[in-house]
């Protein structure tokens, strides 16, 4: 049974920082030796949104779902992408345009985009009023070229419109994800947790695959219980702290000790973990320390 031990892991943490020194150097490099994708809609994200996704779509910029902790509306990314208003990003003339140029790049990186997949989106809310038109057309056109997607919302009010759009796609190729943290009180224009984890159960029942975005771990026990309620109607669950505050290393260590111990398999089959880099740095553990159930960054879910 896997358990971290509280008291040895100071060591893990100092070699764990300068293990995460060295591979960002790396990674400062070898991306300056391969060039990465950075079209008008498709792209190839770095840093910690790579954690989510090898490749992502962004039509739109600024989101009207209110979220007090929202990393699009701290420091320098609050005057670029983090409006209240979702807008169609400049270097587009419109709609018509913005699909045109969707289509081009989706084309010209197919073979990779086949093989990791597309991320809509993480300059906005891709289920809103505004942005819900254009990501059905999105991908509808990347699923009818095989590239299997996935989407991160925290809105529900617009399922039954996407379900009737994508009838006649292979639901196994399209991820839907939510975004749980337990409080409805920081998000106050989104739709409630509670109706995110039952369109999350319909979904699934519908043949779907489904992931939770858990994160930010606004505080341990909220997390927790809605890991504990999706249990059985979620494939994978994505963990990740809150950028710049303050956690008790004790508790970090419970929680994921936690989850692991009592929500790892269900009816002899794994649940699924992707514990992002920094949790897991603050908490002095190796990804290579872990359960063969918490997966790495070029997990594919749509070869489960």
């Amino acid at each position: 049974m896997f358990k971290v031990e509280v008291g040895v892991r100071y060591k893990r943490k100092i070699e764990l920082e300068l293990i995460s020194t060295v591979r960002n150097i790396y990674v400062k490099y070898k991306n300056m030796e391969t060039k990465t994708f950075k079209g008008k809609a498709i792209y190839q994200p770095n840093g910690k949104a790579g954690e989510y996704s090898h490749w992502a779509c962004n039509f739109y910029k600024g989101c009207s779902n209110g979220c007090t902790y929202c990393y699009c509306k701290k420091g320098v990314l609050k005057k670029t992408i983090g409006g209240d208003t979702p807008t169609l990003k400049k270097c587009f003339k419109n709609e018509a345009h913005a699909l045109e140029i969707f289509e081009n790049e989706l084309k010209a990186n197919l073979p990779e985009l086949q093989k990791h997949g597309l991320f809509f989106s993480f300059t906005t809310d891709p289920l809103l009023q505004e942005t819900v038109a254009m990501t059905l057309s999105g991908v509808y056109l990347a699923v009818k070229n095989g590239v299997h997607v996935k989407i991160l919302t925290k809105k529900v009010n617009f399922i039954e419109q996407f379900l009737c759009n994508i009838v006649d796609l292979d639901c196994g190729n399209i991820a839907c994800g939510f975004t749980l943290t337990g409080h409805d009180e920081l998000e106050p224009n989104a739709s409630t947790n509670a109706d995110r984890i039952e369109s999350m159960r319909k979904l699934h029942d519908a043949g779907f695959k489904t992931w939770a975005s858990i994160e930010p771990v606004i505080d341990f026990r909220s997390s927790m219980k809605m890991i504990a309620n999706t249990y059985g109607i979620c494939d994978l669950y994505k963990i990740g702290l809150e950028s710049g505050k303050k956690y008790d290393n004790n508790e970090l260590i419970y929680f994921i000790n936690h989850i692991l111990e009592n929500c790892s398999k269900l009816d002899g089959n794994p649940v699924h973990y992707y514990f992002k880099d920094s949790l897991l740095q603050q908490a002095g553990i190796s990804r290579a320390d872990l359960p063969s159930n918490c997966v790495g960054r070029d997990y594919n879910m749509f070869n489960e």
